[in-house]
């Protein structure tokens, strides 16, 4: 099943982007400078990971867990 079609999935996949994408301003910020077209998506991946960082953390720890029991 894709991920598409699978919420957990989903989920998964949508914290993985906005992880990854906050790794990658910070480590190098002039890759995600474009605010617009295609890489203007990963950087408001980035500002999403930056601003909730707490909240994206909690989801990334309860998604990890519940990827372990279930």
């Amino acid at each position: 099943m894709s991920a598409l079609f699978n919420f957990h999935s989903f989920l998964t996949v949508v914290l993985l982007v906005i992880c990854t994408c906050t790794y990658i301003k910070m480590q190098f910020p002039t890759i995600l400078e474009q605010r617009t077209g295609f890489r203007g998506f990963f950087w408001k991946a980035a500002r999403i990971g930056e601003r909730l960082s707490p909240w994206v953390a909690l989801g990334c720890f309860a998604m990890g867990i519940s990827i372990i029991l279930f």
